[in-house]
């Protein structure tokens, strides 16, 4: 066994372990995001979730990338073909986002200094809830093992979404629970 295959390995461990050490959606995102930028050595990372409305790719995370970037305009999903075919549940490469027609904003990658880019998809119960994107700073191609890493990475993500979704709600009728007890125990 290579010694990227256990980096790999331990990374997603990593990853799944931070995973189930906390239920705040933001904290872990942000952790997701750092581990991904550390295990495959890339540029940045982002992690972003599609809005309620399906219309547009909202940032739950990211690492590596400038604020002017981030603030770059709205990722619209009927204007990036890249993000409708992630959305579609296909992993997408990109080798050079600085001309490739797909990437929406590919003079803002340039003055960001980005070249290739890998996205797959956040997928629950075979819904796409989002994506997870890797961007290199030199154009680069990805292994099928990177590829796999950044897909298993990807769903933990949106397992990690939905528990803390459950926990969020499961939370909000306990607190009514207690509060109606209260006011029942008052009388």
């Amino acid at each position: 066994m290579k010694v990227n295959e256990i980096d790999y390995f331990v990374a997603l461990y990593d990853v799944a372990k931070m995973i189930n050490a906390s239920l705040e959606p933001s904290d872990v995102l942000q952790e997701i995001v750092i581990c991904v930028v550390k295990a495959m050595h890339v540029k940045a990372c982002s992690l972003r979730l599609l809005d309620s409305r399906e219309k547009k790719l909202v940032l739950g995370a990211s690492c590596g990338l400038s604020e002017a970037y981030l603030h770059k305009g709205p990722i619209l999903i009927e204007e990036s073909g890249l993000d409708r075919k992630a959305l579609k549940g296909k992993t997408v490469f990109v080798k050079d986002a600085q001309t490739d027609k797909n990437f929406q904003y590919g003079g803002k990658a340039a003055a960001e200094g980005i070249r290739s880019v890998l996205v797959v998809p956040l997928t629950l119960e075979k819904k796409t809830v989002g994506i997870l994107r890797v961007y290199t700073d030199k154009i680069r191609e990805f292994s099928d093992r990177e590829i796999r890493f950044l897909e298993a990475v990807a769903n933990l993500s949106a397992i990690a979404l939905d528990n803390a979704r459950l926990h969020k709600t499961l939370q909000t009728r306990c607190d009514l629970m207690t509060a109606h007890k209260y006011r029942i125990d008052d009388n």
